[in-house]
């Protein structure tokens, strides 16, 4: 039962057409009052936990890390390693989103992580999250979920508006060379980058090839996001095309054959709409 006062991690959020029309002409979009604080907090407590349990830079000093381990930790598949962190990564409300604004009949996960940035944390280059990972399609969308209200000076994303129309930086893992031509070719291309600070209960949602990055977090706090990566439930498996899509490969679908539907068990579907249509909209399913 959700208490007074809560949303319900599998209750349908009142998305618009107007809201999906935004998202594929933007590339990312954030939503407000997707989560209530209440159920942020009880996620919080075990997310942070496992996070920090399964941190392996825990021990080596920021000075000494490179640019990649500066910006965050980051731990994958917490939903294999707690209860409240499935209960997250398995909601409803926020997988039929998911499949909404991408216009697909349904999503599977393709993996969650938390990315926490911690004290004096550095920023985050600009890169294409799908660079990473051996997809058919561009079919793919990561929620972004502050487990917090984060402030400017803790470094929320930037988004690149309209950037998974252009083909930059698709080549180029996080790294200071990805910085650095990728924002040259956003100043070049004339992209404009739009970051704002995320109220508690705000969820982004960004496409695999949308350009984005994070600035530094300049705040004695840590700043903990857990992170949802869908992709459409159909979505095969590419043949990998770098070393990273090869690791990708074998770390969250070990199971799939190249040319297959990714139905490995660390791939379950987590929203299946029962209309036949593919249009996005409330209306749809």
């Amino acid at each position: 039962m959700t208490a007074p006062g809560e949303t319900g991690l599998d209750d349908p959020y009142p998305l618009t057409e107007v809201d999906c029309q935004r998202f594929r002409e933007d590339g990312f979009i954030r939503l407000s009052g997707v989560l209530d604080a209440a159920t942020l907090a009880d996620c919080e407590r075990e997310i942070t936990a496992l996070t920090l349990a399964h941190d392996s830079h825990v021990s080596v000093p920021m000075e000494a890390r490179d640019t990649y381990s500066r910006a965050f930790i980051q731990v994958g598949n917490l939903w294999t390693k707690g209860a409240q962190a499935r209960r997250l990564t398995f909601s409803r409300r926020l997988a039929r989103i998911a499949a909404e604004l991408l216009g697909t009949r349904g999503v599977r996960l393709w993996h969650d992580q938390a990315l926490y940035k911690e004290p004096s944390g550095g920023f985050t280059p600009w890169h294409a999250d799908q660079q990473y990972w051996p997809m058919a399609s561009g079919l793919s969308v990561t929620a972004w979920i502050p487990l917090h209200a984060v402030p400017l000076e803790q470094g929320p994303l930037s988004f690149g508006r309209g950037s998974h129309r252009k083909r930059i930086g698709r080549d180029l893992p996080i790294s200071d060379e990805s910085e650095r031509l990728i924002r040259e070719a956003v100043a070049r291309e004339k992209i404009v980058e739009v970051t704002e600070p995320f109220a508690v209960g705000d969820v982004s949602f960004h496409l695999g090839w949308t350009l984005h990055r994070a600035g530094p977090n300049t705040t004695d706090r840590p700043r903990k996001v857990h992170t949802i990566i869908y992709m459409d439930s159909d979505m095969r498996l590419a043949k990998p095309a770098n070393p990273n899509q090869e690791l990708d490969h074998r770390t969250w679908t070990p199971s799939t054959l190249v040319g297959e539907i990714m139905d490995d068990p660390l791939n379950p579907v987590l929203y299946a709409c029962s209309a036949s249509g593919r249009s996005c909209g409330p209306q749809s399913c």
